[in-house]
């Protein structure tokens, strides 16, 4: 069965998106069939790799949440042979008024993707910056969580209530829910306060964080303007190598896990 991770932080510029998306590339690249599922009206992930939020038509996320097509008919071929996505589009934003009457509402995407779970050695989504009906429904989704942290101080203020909104989710809906870890980005290695929030980060959270920081890098906020993963626009980069380290990561963690 495939695991199914969550990228969530409610807090915005974190670089939530372009790990998602490197993240899911990286994986594919290293042999692995991987969905990526972009869960925000705002279409990032979509547009990201390289489509048009407004050519989804009525294949999104958006109809899959709201039972109009089934998750085959939702699925896009990336450009990555092993990488499929499920696009989104600003329609997204009506689910959570749509859905408000819905029973478990909170699971229509748990449900929707069953189908294809098997299918795929991870499935990744994108989460909204925001803590509303989508995100619970990532999360209800999800295996675990992966947490893109800024090496900021106010970044890390906005850490409890995400915190808060996995233990309601554990409590309730998904008792199986774990924080697969938390992922620096954005480090500059030149900025003092940056060194002094990673570590912060690595004494109160210890091995919930991971080995691999994220870089900052120009070539890879150039890449989604491209509609490219940093993998594809410049492998050379120091975006490309941090993703490809940090999809090792990820694959090593999951292997300990099923051993």
């Amino acid at each position: 069965m495939g695991k199914v991770i969550a990228i969530a932080n409610q807090k915005g510029g974190v670089g939530k998106t372009t790990t998602a998306i490197n993240l899911a590339a990286s994986l594919a690249v290293l042999e692995k069939k991987v969905l990526i599922i972009d869960a925000d009206p705002q279409a990032n992930t979509t547009s990201g790799l390289n489509f048009s939020p407004d050519d989804a038509g009525h294949r999104s996320v958006y109809e899959l949440m709201i039972g109009k097509i089934g998750v085959r008919d939702a699925l896009i071929q990336t450009e990555l042979a092993s990488l499929h996505m499920i696009p989104s589009n600003i329609n997204l934003v009506g689910v959570e008024i749509e859905m408000i009457d819905a029973p478990e509402r909170e699971s229509l995407l748990r449900k929707a993707i069953a189908p294809v779970r098997d299918e795929y050695d991870y499935i990744l989504i994108d989460c909204s910056p925001t803590l509303g009906l989508m995100t619970v429904n990532a999360l209800t989704a999800s295996d675990s969580v992966i947490i893109p942290v800024q090496p900021e101080f106010f970044a890390l203020e906005g850490l409890g209530k995400l915190l808060q909104t996995i233990r309601l989710v554990q409590n309730g809906v998904n008792p199986a829910l774990a924080v697969e870890g938390f992922v620096v980005t954005m480090f500059d290695g030149r900025t003092k306060v940056h060194a002094q929030v990673v570590g912060e980060l690595r004494d109160h959270f210890k091995d919930m964080v991971f080995e691999t920081i994220i870089q900052r890098n120009i070539r890879l906020s150039e890449a989604p303007s491209h509609g490219k993963p940093i993998i594809l626009y410049d492998i050379m980069s120091n975006g490309s190598s941090n993703y490809l380290n940090l999809a090792r990561e990820v694959m090593e963690k999951n292997e300990k896990h099923n051993r």
